[in-house]
């Protein structure tokens, strides 16, 4: 498919995907030519996803706001994507934003579908133009922070455990505490 089809075919899939009535708790995201559907997440990555927004609010930008589950929309690469958390303009509108506003994408691993998250959207993300994806596993308890984006991927990778210190960098520029970041099998 050449680039310029993938605005229309992903403009196709977009108007498809919003006929779907996803069951309650569930999203969906688009990533080439597939619909994913992903159920809503349990306990344990909405208290890790606590743990992380609280320090990156104390370090946010002032022009920007947190946003969970906002769609991310890079409609000339065919993507559509829903992290767990992001930083967005405070003037944002609408019910997608363009992805190249977002400063941060951050993804709590699902335990039933890991791949999208470290799969599909390490893939994703860099093309879509997000700076910072940050990865938290609690099957493991691994930390990885994709960074420098590119059209082949993120150029630069951190990788920790919980309890490591994250080295986020600008505009947030801070270490993020993970020591209270609790595993699945916890």
């Amino acid at each position: 498919m050449s680039e310029f089809q993938i605005p229309d075919r992903h403009a196709q899939l977009l108007e498809y995907a919003q006929s779907l009535t996803p069951p309650a708790g569930w999203k969906l995201e688009i990533s080439g030519d597939e619909i994913i559907m992903m159920a809503g997440p349990s306990a344990i990555p909405q208290r890790n996803l606590l743990q992380i927004r609280e320090q990156f609010d104390a370090h946010r930008p002032s022009d920007m706001m947190p946003s969970e589950n906002s769609d991310l929309a890079s409609p000339n690469v065919g993507k559509l994507r829903n992290p767990d958390l992001t930083y967005i303009p405070l003037e944002s509108s609408g019910n997608q934003i363009p992805a190249e506003q977002a400063l941060i994408a951050v993804e709590i691993v699902s335990p039933s579908n890991p791949e999208n998250d470290l799969v599909g959207k390490v893939r994703d993300y860099p093309l879509m133009g997000i700076p910072l994806y940050l990865l938290i596993d609690p099957r493991e308890g691994d930390i990885t922070l994709y960074s420098e984006p590119s059209a082949g991927g993120y150029h630069q990778q951190w990788h920790g455990k919980f309890g490591d210190r994250v080295p986020v960098p600008a505009p947030f520029d801070f270490e993020l505490v993970t020591d209270r970041l609790v595993r699945y099998s916890a």
